[in-house]
Parts: C-alpha cells; structure tokens; sequence
C-alpha cells in the first residue's frame, strides 16, 4: 500500500503532494512500481490545523476520481469521517482505512451499504488529539480486545468479515516501546483471522529506536515491515514503493508464497 498524503502538513513529505496534480502523479507512479493499493488521506492523524468536512472532500474525492480515471489500482482512502468515505467509494475507491477505530458511528452503515473493504484500527484517543503518555498493562492484549470489539460492531452494522482488515495501529496512542512489542507479538493480533495490515513507514518508533530523522528512517521502515510479514502481515502501508516491493517480494519468496522471477543459477544447461 503506497501512501499519498493530500496535506500540506504531512508527517512525512510535508505537503509534497498536496497539489492535486502532484497527489494523482504520486499515486499513478507507486502503482507503476508495484504498489497494489495507493492509500489518500486529506487529513494527518496528530494534532494540527482544524480540517473541516468540506476541505477534506476537496482534498481527497478529486484524486480518487483522477486516479480511478486513469488506473485499475485498488484505490485506499485514509478517513475517519463517514461522508467522506462514502463520497470516495462512490468516487472509486475500494478501501477505506479508518485510523480512528470507528470513532464515527455511522462509518460502519455506511460501508456496509457499499462493496468496500473497511480497515478498522487501533487508537485510543479522538482524531487530531494524542494523549501525553499512553499506558496499557499489556499492550498486544489490550489492541487485540479493541480489534475484536471493533469488528463486532462492523459486523453487527453488516459489513461482512470478508470485507474487513485489522491494524494494530503502530505509534497511534503508543510510545516506541509499545509499538516494538507489538512488531514482536504481531502472531497473536494475526491470529484474530482477518487479514493484517501494518503502518510502520517512517514511524517515531523506528526514528526512536535507531536515532534517525524522518528522511533517515527507510531501512528501519523496511526490517520493520519484513519482521511484521514474517509474524503473518499481509498488507505494509509504505512510503518509499519500490524498496519495499523488493524486500516484500524476497520475503514472499523466502515464505513459500511468490515463485523467483526466474532459475538460472546452478539449472544446468537450457
């Protein structure tokens, strides 16, 4: 999943692709370097600038039309609103990645009317606010009773299980430690049964961990998404596409679960 942040204020590009033109062109090209799904947001998820309904919609439905207009890619829209989801999944997007953990009530409704994939995940406090110093006696346990929690509201809402994935929500109300220990433990959100998608691109914890800045943070991003494919992830929300999809297709490999491109080394003579 390619990330293509519509801000002016974003965490890591820092409005590089705020400009509707350049949005779209960022979104076309990780498709082109073999990103399956392009993930929009109009909106960060920390603390800054209020973002009203209508600025967000500007922001993010004009690239999901642009996009499906001149692409097949599965198209992710990053909202905790449900009107903008529902005017994205009429636009042409397929999934929308609710970072809130339906923090909107009518999210699930609404996903449930359409044929869209909802990514419920794990934050603790309301949208655009962090709290100072998150706590959890267990922190894998507690994200995996929120998940289950969330689910069951999106089923009861009618949105069938097929057409749901789970996020552990690294960094979302957590500190480095937290979100390390969730890398470490990833098996056991896995073995919810849903598939798992991890944001782990750039993230404080992995700047934390190695003392790096956020345009230093790539090779951490990259042994990060591996471990948590190996512990059982089957979607990496990533900034830098074709690095990743190189690490994500040797780890393919390695699993069992992607033939080589090609067998030339040590096959004897065509």
């Amino acid at each position: 999943m390619g990330i293509v942040n519509r801000t002016p204020d974003s965490f890591y590009d820092r409005g590089a692709t705020f400009a509707l033109d350049r949005a779209v062109e960022a979104a076309l090209t990780a498709a082109s370097d073999g990103a399956d799904l392009v993930d929009i947001g109009g909106v960060p998820f920390g603390r800054g600038p209020v973002v009203t309904l209508e600025e967000e919609i500007e922001r993010v439905v004009p690239v999901v039309a642009a996009i499906r207009s001149a692409s097949d890619v599965v198209i992710s829209v990053d909202t905790f609103n449900a009107e903008v989801a529902k005017l994205s999944i009429e636009a042409g997007a397929g999934v929308i990645n609710d970072t809130s953990g339906l923090y909107d009530p009518r999210m699930a409704g609404v996903i449930a009317e359409t044929s869209a994939t909802l990514v419920l995940t794990h934050s603790l406090a309301p949208p655009r606010s962090e709290p100072p110093r998150p706590e959890y006696r267990d922190v894998t346990a507690e994200v995996i009773e929120f998940l289950r929690d969330r689910v069951e509201r999106a089923v009861e809402s009618g949105v069938p299980l097929e057409r749901l994935i789970i996020d552990p929500g690294h960094d979302l109300n957590k500190n480095t430690l937290h979100s390390l220990e969730l890398t470490r433990r990833l098996e056991e959100i896995v073995a919810i049964g849903l598939p798992t998608l991890v944001a782990v691109s750039n993230k404080d914890f992995i700047g934390e961990t190695l003392d790096r800045e956020k345009d230093g943070r790539l090779e951490g991003s990259i042994a990060a998404a591996v471990i948590c494919i190996m512990k059982g992830a089957r979607i990496v929300r990533m900034h830098n596409v074709p690095a990743t999809v190189a690490a994500v297709r040797m780890t393919e490999a390695v699993l069992g679960l992607r033939e080589p491109a090609y067998l030339r080394h040590n096959m004897g003579r065509p």
